[in-house]
This record gives structure tokens, sequence and C-alpha cells, in this order.
């Protein structure tokens, strides 16, 4: 089984060296954010992560949740941890100092965030949710509401879930059936049921606050007669005391392919009590609070299981012996040569490797700009532009890093071979764990649509021109080393190559919508290579420009930084090939030739 280290050297050159967030920290106003604070902080967490948390990732799973007396018991252990992680102080540390938190940046969570992730996906779900409830109640919430249910849920003693899918819908919310009455008090009746809800009910907090999409009786039919409301498992009076249950019960557990520790749930409200967040009839506008939150931890989701897979098949690698490398004996005092030797399998964890890295760089800056939009000293202009920056690549990090984060997985099994297919290693779980980051939150054929249909041809162009423009601009300023300057004129190209392709569909999306939909997925591909490529190539240059750094180290960077223009970035050729057909061969065939 591979036990999970926190890649503490990797993740300071991503924040120190790379997105320099000491001068980021200080500019917002984060005074107490110093490098060491956050050194420290990393440390912490990492000792946390490997000594309680990774060794309950396959206990969760052989165990998995069950109902007991119409309770959810997690695996053994789970409770334990859960206690430990609010004991010390965890859940507070990037939350609002008024209901207790520690007012921390948002970009430093999501490093802690990653780890947990990384060494039990399913355990790391349960405080992971609760922060998209908070960022809904703090944004949608009157202040009473906030005054009632912040500190809790910022202590962690209670947890928070977002509740959407029911089981006649997905992801077309217009559908739901879940109903909210409205009392005399200003409070609402909610009935209905949903399902796949992660974290739903368990043992490990002693309230569950319910984040949930419902229609007030006499709504508009669709999406435009959504509304949002917070509905806590047991009743919570003005002075934010329990009071007993409040007709949320927990219907059955879904039998899953992974993620076994995480209590995915069929929820029932059966005449529970709920309060409007925003306006009737805007719940789905507020949802997207909780959603977009949610989208950027999945992404750092796609890169902890990369970077797991890596950790677990490099030291198997080293290990493993098999043959002789093809240009002779490397080892020759044993019987066989490493398996590291060998180029195939030196692909797969470079792919490993460049998909962890690359992707940790991409969700670390996108943190950044989370942080801008939560800071009170960031200036507007640079508040519009962090918000653009995420409406346009919250898409692709999500959808992009989740996919490459299930092929890293994949990758993981095929090193360790047969041995990878079994579970004491570890390495099928991981990838049968991190499939369902490729569907919640929006699976990728609706992220794609997300990018391609609102986010650039909804903004008539402007949020890509404008990103692409910037890191045009960027790369045109830089002085590069004579290794590296090939790369930044294929990055170029491939910029060049993105506004051609946009003004294609465009232009055959006008005749046929169904165009978008024909291109969207291998669109989002395409620009997901190129943004990773472009990760790469800061990082090498940063390192190029940083003697100080360890020599391996240093090489380590430069090298993959070649491997990742030369092996991945011209898999986005492909995708742009497709993505420039038109969709006749998808849209040819009837329903009934479909046999």
């Amino acid at each position: 089984m591979p036990s999970y280290q926190a890649p503490l050297t990797e993740m300071r050159f991503v924040l120190h060296s790379l997105l320099d967030s000491a001068e980021h920290y200080a500019q917002l106003g984060y005074e107490e954010a110093t490098p060491d604070l956050v050194d420290a902080v990393l440390e912490e967490a990492a000792k946390f992560t490997e000594s309680v948390v990774a060794p309950l990732n396959r206990i969760g799973d052989e165990q998995g949740c069950r109902i007991e007396q119409g309770q959810v018991i997690t695996p053994t252990g789970f409770q334990d941890a859960y206690r430990q992680y609010v004991e010390a102080g965890w859940p507070t540390l990037a939350q609002p100092v008024q209901y207790g938190g520690q007012g921390l940046p948002y970009s430093l969570n999501l490093v802690c965030a990653e780890m947990q992730s990384a060494a039990n996906h399913a355990f790391a779900m349960y405080p992971g949710l609760t922060h998209g409830a908070q960022a809904t109640l703090m944004a949608h919430g009157d202040a009473a509401l906030q005054a009632r249910f912040m500190p809790k849920l910022v202590s962690g003693e209670w947890t928070g879930t977002m509740c959407l899918t029911e089981a006649h819908c997905g992801s077309d919310l217009g559908l739901l059936r879940t109903k909210a009455l409205p009392q005399a008090d200003g409070s609402y009746r909610l009935q209905g049921s949903k399902i796949f809800i992660s974290s739903g009910d368990h043992d490990l907090a002693e309230n569950i606050v319910h984040i949930v999409l419902a229609r007030i009786e006499g709504a508009p039919a669709g999406t435009k007669g959504i509304s949002l409301f917070l509905v806590p498992k047991l009743e919570v009076d003005d002075d934010g005391k329990l009071t007993g249950p409040n007709g949320v019960h927990c219907g059955a557990l879904e039998k899953k392919m992974g993620i076994h520790g995480n209590a995915t749930c069929v929820i029932n409200f059966d005449g529970a009590t709920g309060h409007l967040l925003g306006a009737p009839n805007r719940g789905l506008q507020a949802m997207f609070t909780f959603m977009n939150a949610a989208r950027v931890g999945v992404a750092a989701e796609g890169v902890a299981a990369a970077e797991a897979a890596f950790q677990g098949a490099l030291a198997y690698a080293r290990e493993r012996r098999q043959m002789r490398a093809l240009s002779g004996a490397k080892e020759p005092e044993h019987a066989a040569d490493p398996i590291l030797v060998h180029p195939d399998v030196r692909r797969m964890l470079l792919t490993q490797k460049a998909v962890a890295e690359g992707g940790r760089a991409l969700v670390y800056e996108m943190a950044t700009w989370v942080d801008i939009g939560k800071s009170p000293s960031a200036s507007a202009e640079a508040k519009q532009r962090a918000a653009d920056r995420l409406s346009l690549l919250t898409p692709i990090a999500k959808a992009f890093l989740t996919e490459m984060g299930f092929e890293a997985t994949s990758l993981g099994v095929q090193v360790f071979g047969g041995h990878g297919y079994v579970a004491e290693w570890g390495m099928e779980q991981l990838m049968r764990d991190t499939k369902i980051s490729c569907l919640y939150e929006g699976t990728t054929g609706i992220q794609a649509l997300d990018l391609l249909a609102r986010k650039v041809l909804g903004s008539q162009g402007a949020l890509l021109e404008s990103y692409c423009a910037e890191l045009a601009q960027y790369w045109l300023a830089q002085t590069l080393p004579d290794t590296l300057s090939p790369l930044r004129d294929q990055l170029l190209s491939q910029l060049q190559r993105w506004g051609d392709l946009t003004r294609g569909i465009a232009a055959r999306a006008q005749a046929n919508p169904d165009e978008i939909g024909a291109a969207s997925v291998d669109y989002l591909m395409f620009a997901g290579y190129l943004v990773l490529a472009h990760q790469w190539l800061r990082m090498a240059l940063t390192a190029h420009q940083s003697p100080a750094l360890d020599a391996d180290f240093r090489q380590g960077k430069l090298h993959t930084a070649h491997f990742v223009f030369k092996r991945l970035l011209p898999r986005a050729e492909a995708h742009g090939a497709l993505a420039a057909q038109n969709g006749d061969s998808l849209m040819a065939m009837s329903s009934a030739q479909f046999r």
C-alpha cells in the first residue's frame, strides 16, 4: 500500500518561488501569512495528514459506511480522526475571524486540502463540502442566519452539504420536484428527496447543514422557479442551540465504485424547516457560489490523485526488477534492472509528474485569484481580472485536471502491472476513488459546455481574448535561455490556434447550435493541454532563474517541461483537429439506428 508523503518541496516551490506568495499575501493585507508561518502550517498539515488521515484510507475502502438504527456510521477511526482535525483547529484556518476563524488565505487552505485528498479522498470530503456551505451562507444569508450557523460550521462542530440532484434529474435542475411551503414565521417546510449527497449523513459532527435547491409552492416551472434554502438536520434556535430533529433523514446509502469511506446518501426532507438564502426564484444563481468554490476544490482532487499515483508508482518502479534495459544492463550486479530504466515506464511516470506538478501550479494560481476576490484590500480592477480568469479557467481546471488525474491513476495501475490490479497495493482503490471527480460538480461534458457556450461564446470571446493576450504579452516580454525559447514559440503558436479554433466553431454554430456540443469536450481538452504547458514553461523558467534550488530539483523541472512540450502538448493538436470538425458524424444517425 503506497504511503503518502506530502510533497512539501514542490508545494513550497509553487507558493514561494513561482507565485511569490509573500508579496501576494502582503498586498492583500494578510501580514501574518509570512513565509515562515506558511511553511509551519504546511509542515503541521503534512504531519497530521500522514499520521492520522492517510492510515485510514484502506480501512475506509474496505469497511465503507453503514446504517444502524437510522444513523450512518463511518468506518473505524474516522470519527476519532475528525475529532482530532477539529481540536487542532484545521476547519478554522481560512474562515472569517468574526465567527472564530483564523482569517488566513483561501490559497493556503487549499494546499492543506490537497494533502488530505491525496492521502484519503473519502475522509477529505467530509470537511471539504463544509467550506462551500459556509461561503454560500456568507454570500446569501442574512446576518441573523449567519450568527446562528456560522460559528459551529467554522469550528467544524457542524458540517455542510450541497443538495441538488434528484432521482429523475441530474444536471437538468429545472426538472426538480422538491417543494418549499411558506410558513407564517418566514421559514419554509421542505418536502422531497435528493440523491448522491456526499457526506449527507454521518457520525462525525453533531449537526449537518444542508444547502438545498427547492421550488417554492406556486413558483414558475423550470430553472426560473428554483430557490435556495438552508436546512439543518437538527433544528437550531435563535441562540444557535440544537432543539431536536428536523425531518431530515438518510433513506439509503449509495453502493458505489469508490470513495467507500464517504457516506453518499439519499436524503429525504419530510416537512423539514428551511430558511431562504437569497431572493426567491434566484436559487440557481446563488448555488453557483457553492458550485464554483467546489469546482476549484475538485480540480485540486485531480492534482491530488495524480500526486498519490505518482508517489506509489515511482516507489514501485525503483524497487521492482524486470528484464534489462534495452541499451544494456544498468545494474549488472543484480539479476534484472529496476523497471525505472525502461522508456515506457518513464513515459507513464513523467505523465503523472507533469499532471501533478503542472496541475498544482494552475490550481494554486487560481486560488490566489480567489484570495483577491475575498480581500477588501484588492482594487476593483484586480477583483474583476481575478473574477474573469476564474470564470474562464474553472471549467478547464475542473474537467481537464480530473480527467488527467484519472489517467494518472490508470497509469499507476499499469506501472504495477498485475500487482496494480489487486487490492493490497492500493493503486486500484486510488483509480476507483478518483473517477468520481470527473463526475460530480458537473461532468466533463457539462464543464465543456460551460466553457465554450457560456464563458467563451457567451462573452463574445472577451474572456478568452483577454486571457490569451495577457499570456502572449507575458511570454514576449520574458528573456529565455536558448533551451526554452523553442517552447515559448510552440506555446505562442497554440495560443493563436486557440483563437482560430474558437472563431471556426462560432461560425459553424450560427447555422447549427449542435456544433457547440460536438466540439466542446475536445475544445476543453485542447485548452487544458495549453494551460498545462504554460504552467510548465513558467516553472522551468523559474527553476532556471533560481540557482539556489537543489540541482536535481532544477534539472527535473527543466527536463519535465521538455517532456510536456514534446509528449503531451502534441495531444492538443489532435483535440484541436477534432474540435475543428463539424458534427455531422455525431448527429447523422437516427435514434432507431443506434442498435
